[in-house]
């Protein structure tokens, strides 16, 4: 398998996102090399910017959870293979599958039994739930961590390093 194999194969994964953006045409003044990286660019699709209303936590990603005026309780979890973290007073909560905003209701129903009127922040610290495979002539290939606003190029150029 070669580097355009590859290159197809990490477009159509792209594609699968269904997260298309636009490019611009390249300037007329462009080399020929900035050509064919911009023709590259504008057949792969962009995977666009993450919501965090949207985002769904998943297995492997570091939440950061903050209970207001309860230091204890606060902390970074990571989210298990089974998709639960684990939390004082609380023990196993399911995390995947809901958004940061879900999560925080979750923990703070939960928690009203042990406090007054818990206020609860869920933030991702680290997405590590979504991967990106490259295969063929690269230097590395394998899994990737695939973060908010990298192309399909993006990947491909980071496992040639």
């Amino acid at each position: 398998m070669n580097f355009s194999t590859g290159l197809v194969m990490a477009a159509w994964l792209a594609f699968a996102f269904g997260q298309a953006q636009e490019v611009q045409e390249p300037a007329a003044t462009e080399t020929a090399a900035d050509k064919t990286a911009a023709s590259a660019k504008s057949r792969t699709a962009s995977l666009g910017t993450l919501n965090d209303a949207e985002y769904k936590i998943g297995p492997q990603d570091v939440l950061r959870i903050d209970v207001w005026k309860e230091a204890e309780v606060s902390r970074a979890v990571p989210v298990r293979p089974d998709g639960k973290i684990s939390l004082p007073l609380l023990n196993d909560v399911q995390a995947a599958g809901l958004t940061p905003m879900q999560l925080s209701g979750v923990i703070a129903d939960g928690l009203k039994k042990y406090m007054n009127g818990p206020q609860v922040t869920v933030s991702v610290s680290a997405i590590n739930s979504r991967r990106i495979y490259v295969t063929g002539e690269v230097t590395r290939a394998g899994a990737f961590p695939l973060p908010p606003n990298m192309t399909v190029l993006q990947a491909l150029s980071s496992s040639n390093r």
